[in-house]
């Protein structure tokens, strides 16, 4: 028995590649390390990797997040320019005894003296996204804010000999200010993997995500006896209502997960929000899910959907 499910539809092509690996009895920290480097690598998927859009100053900054579920180790890189897969990095730290989570020019250094590959992660397409943003804040004479466009990819599996991983990669919010970090790369909040329990993975308004430590939060309840499914709802459905209560607003919220079972669970407090399974049984699936009287519905996407989709992710851009 083995089990992949990630967030965003995004995550499609590379969980397709990890479920091939899996099936031939696989390790799950190198089939998530694969699926998510295909995503980093393809520039139409903006909110991640090469083609990620950029900070205030244009400036393209990584964050990515991985954990052992077996060994309870992490590894994390945050602010991190021009190297090509922020997740790889991320997986190496979580081998170290110590320094396990790396930021700005201090996990450069490393990712450098480590051999990974040094890119340019900032695209010409996303230099128009950058600049046609601008232009809308001038027309609109706004001030310069955080577009909320925060689309980050994770993903949480089981492998046939039991062992889990949870995994992060993210551009974060185009137009945040320079540092600026989010969920992703914080152990508890963007990620977490237990293999005698389950793990988890969040995606969303990173800056309410933490205050929940939603992905601990989901494994926890997991650890207590809810099925992926009753955990994700209750913990996304808890954090918003305590949000709604103490501050009046509530950002983004969804998460998906997985128990040491295979058996898995989504849930979110937006519309349409779409994300990946692939187990044993079960070839890779794309899945849209509503939230309905505080339970989410989920549906195969139609092969409509997806061909839009990827249509509307690469069509071409031009500057205003």
């Amino acid at each position: 028995m083995w089990g992949m499910i990630a967030t965003w539809t995004m995550a499609l092509e590379g969980v397709t590649l990890a479920s091939q690996l899996l099936q031939e009895n696989g390790e799950i920290g190198q089939a998530v390390e694969k699926a998510i480097c295909a995503v980093e690598d393809f520039p139409f998927y903006k909110s991640v990797g090469y083609g990620g859009l950029p900070n205030e100053e244009m400036q393209v900054e990584l964050d990515a997040g991985y954990m052992d579920g077996d060994t309870l180790d992490i590894g994390a890189v945050a602010g991190i320019h021009d190297f090509a897969n922020p997740v790889s990095i991320a997986k190496k730290l979580s081998g170290e005894m110590l320094n396990n989570i790396l930021v700005g020019a201090g996990a450069e250094k490393y990712a450098h003296k480590q051999g990974f590959e040094r890119k340019n992660m900032l695209t010409d397409r996303a230099k128009i996204h950058y600049k046609n943003r601008l232009k809308e804040m001038e027309e609109e004479q706004l001030e310069m804010k955080p577009y909320r466009g925060h689309d980050t990819v994770g993903m949480v599996g089981i492998d046939t000999q039991g062992s889990m991983v949870s995994a992060t990669s993210t551009s974060g919010l185009f137009m945040k200010k320079a540092g600026r970090v989010g969920d992703s790369p914080i152990a508890g909040s963007g990620f977490y993997a237990d293999s005698e329990v389950g793990a988890a993975t969040a995606t969303g308004l990173g800056e309410d995500l933490m205050k929940g430590c939603i992905s601990y939060e989901i494994v926890h309840l997991m650890n207590t006896g809810l099925s992926p499914q009753a955990a994700c709802e209750t913990a996304v459905n808890h954090l918003e209502k305590q949000l709604l209560k103490r501050k009046g607003s509530a950002g983004d919220l969804s998460v998906v997960a997985m128990n040491a079972q295979g058996e898995w669970g989504c849930a979110t407090n937006i519309e349409n929000f779409s994300f990946v399974v692939a187990t044993s049984t079960q070839a890779p699936t794309v899945y849209l899910t509503n939230r309905v009287d505080g339970h989410c519905v989920h549906e195969k996407a139609s092969e409509e959907w997806l061909k839009n989709y990827m249509t509307t992710r690469m069509a071409p851009l031009e500057e205003k």
